[in-house]
């Protein structure tokens, strides 16, 4: 039996399909047609979401990097930027230490940006006793020196006078605003029963540097540098500091006395501040001493005293705003 061939082409696709014609209906031809009709109808849409599912994916592929890089490069920008723009608010913001302000940042990142500009400046981004400088405002209330800021050996403050025995030990000194000052308030504390001494007050170069050395052998230098500072480095030098005790504890226990108390209440009220406050050591360099008083003046105390600052902060905001 022959069976005569014919030849069906799509020429869309290319397929080629061969129809037996012979014995097979017209009815079966159509169904035919209609299943490869259909066949290359879904072969072309998936073909189709194929080439655009990989187009979509390489391209998803190739833009994610340099995305998450413009994010990357915001964030180690942005400070600098809130810094710059800062800087033309704070009057004791120096565009110099950008760079120093931000590597402070980064490892102080709770801090605020008056902080980290304030801290900066003070130098304690350095360790303590590097990129020291001479002090500045000589026989001046509000004088700072700390462990980067020095008086250098010769250096005696004028002025200076004995404070009577009545409030101190024999042979203690202060400058003269400091004395009389002093003698105002220990006076008023002994009214209220609050008796104030001063067992320490001017020391000289020389003298610190013998006491530095005594505790350096008694404790070694790094716990010696918690409590007593190096000779040049010591408020004492400038005749505006006094330890103090109420006659009977001794000096290390004055929180435990009751003049302790009247101190914290009226101190500012005479130009004294408490120098090395509980919880401010990391700004001080210094371990907390409820006996260490220092001299700055009225107005200065008693902005400190209003503001809890140290007066590292004080002079660096208000005095020294340019460093």
């Amino acid at each position: 039996m022959s069976i005569a061939k014919k030849i069906y082409i799509n020429r869309h696709f290319n397929a080629i399909i061969v129809l037996g014609c012979g014995s097979m209906g017209r009815r079966r031809k159509r169904k035919l047609k209609k299943k490869v009709k259909k066949f290359l109808i879904m072969f072309l849409i998936t073909t189709i979401i194929i080439i655009i599912s990989t187009a979509t994916y390489k391209n998803i592929s190739k833009k994610s990097p340099s995305k998450e890089k413009t994010i990357v490069i915001k964030k180690n920008t942005s400070f600098k930027d809130k810094i710059k723009k800062e800087c033309k608010k704070i009057s004791y913001c120096n565009n110099k230490y950008i760079d120093r302000y931000y590597k402070y940042y980064k490892n102080n990142k709770k801090l605020s940006i008056n902080d980290i500009i304030t801290r900066v400046n003070l130098g304690l981004d350095y360790d303590f006793y590097t990129h020291t400088r001479k002090a500045k405002d000589l026989n001046k209330d509000y004088i700072l020196v700390n462990k980067y800021s020095y008086l250098e050996e010769d250096y005696i403050p004028n002025n200076l006078e004995i404070i009577p025995e009545e409030y101190a030990r024999s042979g203690m000194r202060l400058v003269k605003n400091a004395k009389d000052a002093f003698v105002a308030m220990a006076r008023e504390a002994r009214k209220d029963k609050r008796p104030i001494i001063a067992m320490s007050s001017y020391r000289s170069y020389k003298y610190q540097v013998n006491l530095f050395e005594k505790y350096k052998e008694a404790d070694g230098i790094k716990d010696a540098d918690t409590y007593s500072a190096r000779a040049g480095f010591s408020e004492h030098q400038t005749g505006l500091c006094v330890d103090i005790y109420d006659g009977v504890l001794d000096y290390t226990n004055f929180e435990q006395s009751d003049s302790f108390d009247w101190m914290q209440k009226n101190a500012y009220k005479y130009g004294f501040i408490l120098r090395f406050p509980e919880g401010k050591e990391n700004i001080t360099g210094y371990q907390y001493e409820s006996w260490h008083y220092r001299y700055v003046g009225k107005d200065i105390a008693k902005y400190i005293h209003n503001n809890d600052i140290t007066f590292e902060e004080y002079y660096i905001q208000k005095i020294d705003k340019n460093n």
